[in-house]
């Protein structure tokens, strides 16, 4: 029997791949809730064992190995059970890549790996690879695992929490965009966290291949321990002697680096992904998809039709010279500076959510001179406030997301750029920051009443 702990997409998919495969399942979520219910309901008439609200040790004693959702807590009680001990866990995306016959380009990173993930996918298909995108970057690995017929090539997202449990993977190729402070709300330190990323390169060998931002020393001392062949990106300093990756040069250009000869690709004004981190995001994705086979003049003719991604850096409306842009994806306060960077002045920072236990006036060096005032909401506004009030205009909203954007409706002034950043998960009003961004989206084009 399979054990199956999480009833929400990973869980389900997987529990859908083993019993597809043969497998009994029980399946089990410590949360009962209308989704919950929805996915309870569906592995039941698959056949699957379920319990919503609680799970049962004495059947997940009884599994051959008990598959674990990304939702599921590093912490979480159920995975310390002495009564488990015996059982071995296993992450979600490794149990659906055994059955992948398929090499894999596995992303990782505090920040970009969604984007970078996509981006590859887009240049794979642009040079007529068969590519499919799936694990953290919203199709679970398991759903990609029943396809018929299997993909030429996977491109798989991984979260620290999907790389914390992983024993055997090892991708073809593997790319770490970049490492900050992230999930402080879920690990005991920023260790344990680096720790988790680490595991990427687990089980790397000499055939291995890692692409990794030569300009983030975290990312950098974290990779070069690993067996196999390195290669580096970077936009803001030139490739040391006998380098290989690409960088973008004086003059703008994305620029391969590869096999002693330098390619240059595209200039960096032509993409349609705002700011200097989607350009590093860009030159990443173009060396991974150029390593997996890709001809240059594909990726020449996939970077520009690249479009924003839906919560990331998205314009969403324009009206009475003022931009609003959906950042929602900005789970942390790295993402957020990251945004800030992108823009010029007078911004209006909408931040909140549910704290993730990092201090806010890490993000003063961007505000300055970019952030006219910020607007702060949900259960993180106190903190936001004593931590920014000193040094910025900051206005709370109370009550609702939608009492907070019709606030910031009367706050705003023509040629503003209303940035919506949270540096805050979505939980405390919304079930992800899809719902969150898509509220935002409504909300600003005043779609609903």
């Amino acid at each position: 029997m399979i054990g199956v702990l999480g009833l929400a997409r990973s869980g389900l998919a997987a529990a859908r791949l083993a019993i597809s495969r043969g497998e009994t399942v029980y399946a089990s979520d410590g949360g009962a809730t209308p989704a919950t219910a929805k996915v309870a309901s569906v592995l039941r008439e698959l056949g699957a064992q379920v319990d919503e609200g609680g799970h049962d040790l004495e059947r997940l004693a009884a599994c051959s190995e008990i598959v674990v959702s990304p939702g599921i807590p590093p912490g979480a009680r159920v995975l310390s059970e002495p009564v488990l001990a015996e059982v071995p866990f296993v992450s979600e995306i490794e149990f659906a890549l055994r059955f992948i016959d398929a090499p894999a380009i596995a992303v990782t990173g505090t920040n970009g790996k969604t984007t970078v993930t996509a981006l590859i996918g887009h240049l794979l298909r642009e040079a007529g690879r068969d590519a499919i995108e799936g694990g953290n970057i919203g199709t679970a690995l398991s759903e990609v695992a029943m396809r018929v017929p299997q993909p030429e090539i996977v491109v798989v997202e991984a979260s620290s929490f999907q790389l914390g449990r992983l024993i055997e993977f090892s991708p073809e190729i593997g790319v770490l965009t970049n490492l900050a402070p992230d999930h402080l709300d879920r690990y005991a330190s920023v260790e344990d966290y680096y720790a988790d990323k680490e595991r990427l390169f687990l089980n790397a060998t000499p055939e291995s291949r890692w692409l990794t931002n030569a300009e983030d020393e975290r990312a950098r001392a974290m990779a070069i321990k690993a067996a196999g062949k390195h290669y580096w990106f970077r936009i803001g300093s030139a490739p040391v002697s006998g380098e290989e990756g690409g960088y973008l040069s004086t003059d703008g250009w994305l620029t391969l680096r590869l096999d002693g000869s330098e390619e240059r690709l595209i200039a960096a004004s032509e993409l349609r992904i705002l700011g200097p981190h989607n350009v590093a995001n860009a030159l990443a994705a173009a060396i991974a998809a150029k390593l997996a086979g890709a001809d240059s003049e594909a990726i020449r003719a996939g970077l520009p039709t690249f479009g924003a991604l839906s919560h990331r850096m998205e314009p969403v409306h324009q009206a009475d010279g003022v931009i609003w842009i959906n950042d929602s994806k900005a789970t942390n306060i790295s993402s957020t500076r990251v945004a800030l960077r992108s823009l010029e002045y007078p911004v209006v920072l909408l931040l909140g959510g549910r704290h993730k236990g990092e201090s806010y006036t890490q993000l003063l060096p961007e505000m300055k001179d970019r952030v006219r005032l910020v607007v702060a909401f949900g259960e993180a506004a106190d903190t936001i406030v004593a931590d920014l009030a000193t040094n910025a205009e900051v206005e709370t909203v109370e009550g609702s997301f939608r009492d907070m954007m019709d606030r910031v409706g009367e706050l705003v002034r023509s040629g503003d750029t209303v940035l919506l950043s949270p540096a805050c998960s979505s939980f405390d009003m919304f079930s992800d920051f899809e719902e969150r961004g898509r509220r935002f989206t409504e909300l600003a084009r005043r779609e609903t009443p």
